[in-house]
């Protein structure tokens, strides 16, 4: 039998980011401790959810394209490359037996052209941003780049 990694404990953890409340309904609220920011996540339309709000799945995947893109703004910054106004979209999909997230698919858009190492180096550094570093490996990650013409 498998151990699980889940330890609980009674005392809080000085270094604690976020506190997560449920609050019924299918909904939860996080709360940022040092910023004081909120996200609230709601369950998806196909898991009984009112899909009103990111569900914890696409904060994962979310959190994937915001890593790469806040990891090649730090190379660019670098460079001296600036790349504001650069997006990703991104697509996440699920599987079932049992639910999970199978793939992420992060299309990142740079708003200038970039020539071929440029682009080559910034994927290359997407791809050792820590969250994409920390999904687990049976979870594709397809990162695609794209520079204007």
């Amino acid at each position: 039998m498998e151990r699980s990694r889940l330890k609980i404990t009674t005392k809080e953890n000085p270094m604690t980011t976020s506190k997560v409340t449920y609050q019924g309904d299918l909904r939860t609220t996080a709360i940022h401790l040092q910023s004081n920011n909120e996200i609230i996540t709601d369950a998806p339309t196909d898991n009984h959810g009112k899909g009103e709000a990111f569900s914890p799945t696409d904060l994962l995947a979310t959190s994937l394209a915001s890593c790469m893109l806040t990891i090649i703004g730090i190379k660019a910054r670098d460079m001296e490359i600036d790349i504001a106004g650069t997006s990703a979209e991104m697509t996440k999909v699920m599987t079932a037996d049992p639910r999970r997230v199978s793939e992420i698919h992060v299309a990142i858009s740079f708003n200038q052209q970039l020539d071929e190492k440029t682009q080559k180096i910034f994927y290359n550094t997407a791809l050792t941003c820590p969250v994409a570093k920390s999904i687990h490996p049976d979870i594709t990650q397809k990162v695609t780049i794209h520079s204007k013409n």
